[in-house]
C-alpha cells in the first residue's frame, strides 16, 4: 500500500518510497513495479502525475485526479510556486553552513543545453564517524535541508556534487567508496534524500495547502544512529 498523506477530489499527495519508480520510462529500465499503477489499483480512477521524483528518492509525490487538475499544477510548478523542501545526508560538512548553489544544468541529456539552476542549502547537523576510508582515518558526513529553486533534472544531487558534497546513496552522481561503507558499516542501501515538505496553493479551492512526509525507517534509523534530530523543522 502506498501510504497517502492528503486526499480529497481533486489532489492526492504520497509518500513515495525509495527505490520505486514512479512511472514508465527509459530512465528506470528494468523496473517491474509503478507508483502511478500501484496508485491507481489503490484509490481506483484516473490518477495524473503532477510533478516527478527521482527513482532513488523517496518523500512527497502530488498526484491529479483530472487532467484540469494537472494542468493547474504544473502552471505552478512553472511559475515557481510551489515550494520544496528536501533533506539530505552528504559527504563532508558544507562551508558555509547556509548558500545558494546557482550552476546552470543541462536537461536529461548531459549533452543538452544547460538552463539556470538554484538550490539553496542549509547544514543542519554534523557528524564524525571513527572509520577510515582512503587517506583519512575518520569521515564526515552532515545533514542538510536543500530547497531548489529552480526544477531541472537530478538538480539537488547534482547541485550537492557540483560543490564536492555529494550525497549519500547517489549512484550517479555521488562517492562509491562513501556509498559502501553507508551499508557496510550502517546497513543503509537507498539514497539518502527525501522530499520533506511541498507548500503550494490548493488547485481548485486556492487554499494554502502544507503537505509533509515522514522519513522511512532506513533513514531514521540513520538519523538516531548519527544523534541527529529533525524536530521543530
Amino acid at each position: 500500500m502506498i501510504e497517502i498523506l492528503h486526499q480529497d477530489d481533486a489532489l492526492i499527495a504520497v509518500n513515495k518510497p525509495a527505490g520505486l519508480a514512479v512511472h514508465r520510462s527509459k530512465m528506470v529500465g528494468n523496473a517491474e513495479e509503478f507508483l502511478i499503477d500501484l496508485l491507481r489499483e489503490q484509490v481506483g480512477g484516473n490518477v495524473y502525475l503532477a510533478h516527478r521524483l527521482d527513482r532513488a528518492t523517496s518523500g512527497v509525490l502530488l498526484i491529479a485526479r483530472s487532467s484540469e487538475v494537472a494542468s493547474a499544477l504544473g502552471e505552478q510548478f512553472m511559475g515557481r510556486d510551489v515550494h520544496k523542501q528536501y533533506l539530505a545526508v552528504v559527504r563532508g560538512w558544507p562551508e558555509p553552513v547556509e548558500a545558494l548553489i546557482d550552476y546552470p544544468l543541462p536537461g536529461s541529456r548531459e549533452t543538452g543545453p544547460r538552463r539556470e539552476a538554484r538550490t539553496r542549502y542549509r547544514r543542519l547537523a554534523t557528524v564524525e564517524v571513527p572509520i577510515a576510508l582512503g587517506r583519512y582515518p575518520q569521515q564526515r558526513y552532515a545533514l542538510v535541508e536543500a530547497e531548489p529553486e529552480t526544477g531541472r533534472f537530478r538538480q539537488i544531487r547534482k547541485h550537492m556534487a557540483h560543490i564536492h558534497h555529494p550525497i549519500i546513496g547517489d549512484c550517479q552522481h555521488g562517492r562509491g567508496d562513501h556509498n559502501r561503507l553507508y551499508k557496510q558499516y550502517f546497513g543503509c542501501h537507498r539514497m539518502l534524500l527525501h522530499a520533506r515538505r511541498i507548500t503550494l496553493r490548493h488547485p481548485v479551492s486556492g487554499a494554502p495547502l502544507v503537505i509533509e512526509a515522514p522519513l522511512d525507517e532506513a533513514f531514521s534509523a540513520l538519523l538516531a544512529r548519527f544523534g541527529w534530530s529533525i524536530d521543530g523543522l
